[in-house]
């Protein structure tokens, strides 16, 4: 066994995988194709259920149990009306392992994710909270750091890691994830005591992608700093940051915050409601830009390591790419 997969032993024993790579689950990219790629490549595909009804998660999972026979996850936001709907599908399907994310599970969560067999997997911002979920049940952890695309929190990959993984990687599997691209940096992560990685960006421009072309092309022109954080305009509406590259969806989401701030003081909505709306803002416009290729007025949610994604190639060629360059950083 050679020494990136020693290190990755915990990691692909808990995934049921080859190399303790998970693709981050990103709306409307993470589906059927790129999510079966990923696991029949020896990786560990999520499919992101996002803002989806529970009709359209059964029929995509569905379809991604016919492209592959290999383990693969599922994300699910905790502030989903259907949440407990869309567990009882992931337990019809018997899915291995679902991902919550977007907060603390709801109450009842834990237990109904565990009760039909799954794994369940949870995001940690803080080594408190990682704590936290573990004594409430929580079988493995995500350290996901700022420079990571899409929804994020405000601390840095490299801080979060020294920070939780000394207490916590003994204790439960523990997966490393924002502004990482390539394998020296997992070789890091490795050493550190984490037992994988999850890459969201880095897979966006894989040919299996069914990302538009314009999307794609967005990510090769991009550097780092093109990816930035959005900004929350009213302390009363709590808004997760999104980091998405600068254009003038990025200017029309905080107008949509207004917007919903108004309804909120007006009494027309609730805060449940409120941030919900945000959401599914955050899904539509997401969608524009992957699916109708409108980069300009849609969400084009990337990392700060879109710098480094230069060439649309098949997954099991970036996860062989990886693995190489972790092998060659280990064996120095």
């Amino acid at each position: 066994m050679s020494k990136l997969l020693h290190l990755m032993r915990r990691g692909t024993e808990f995934l049921g995988c080859e190399v303790a790579i998970m693709c981050g689950a990103m709306s409307w990219v993470s589906e059927r194709n790129l999510v079966s790629a990923i696991s029949n490549a020896g990786g560990f595909g999520v499919i992101a259920c996002g803002a989806m009804t529970p009709a359209l998660l059964d029929a995509e999972i569905a379809a991604t149990k016919a492209m592959t026979d290999k383990p693969f996850g599922v994300n699910l936001i905790t502030m989903h009306p259907d949440l407990f709907e869309l567990i009882d599908i992931c337990a019809r399907h018997n899915v291995s392992h679902v991902v919550l994310a977007g907060g603390l599970p709801p109450k009842g969560s834990i237990d109904a994710i565990k009760g039909h067999g799954a794994k369940l997997i949870c995001f940690s911002p803080a080594l408190s909270l990682a704590k936290k979920l573990v004594r409430s049940g929580v079988d493995a952890l995500i350290i996901e750091g700022s420079e990571a695309g899409g929804h994020i929190g405000p601390v840095a990959t490299s801080v979060l890691a020294q920070e939780i993984l000394p207490d916590m990687a003994e204790v439960v599997p523990m997966f490393v994830a924002g502004g990482i691209s390539r394998g020296n940096a997992v070789a890091s992560y490795l050493e550190m005591g984490a037992s994988g990685v999850q890459l969201g960006t880095r897979f966006v421009c894989a040919e299996e992608s069914i990302a538009h072309p314009n999307f794609k092309q967005a990510f090769l022109r991009a550097n780092a700093r093109d990816a930035v954080a959005s900004v929350q305009i009213d302390p009363r509406l709590p808004v997760i940051p999104v980091r998405a590259l600068k254009n003038k969806g990025t200017e029309e989401f905080t107008r949509t915050q207004v917007e919903v701030a108004a309804r909120l003081d007006a009494g027309e909505i609730d805060m449940a409601e409120a941030q919900m709306q945000i959401e599914r803002y955050w899904a539509g416009a997401l969608r524009r830009a992957v699916i109708d290729g409108d980069v300009e007025n849609g969400s084009v949610m990337a990392g700060q390591s879109v710098g480094m994604v230069q060439v649309e190639r098949p997954v099991k060629d970036i996860i062989a790419k990886l693995v190489n360059e972790a092998e060659a950083a280990l064996a120095h």
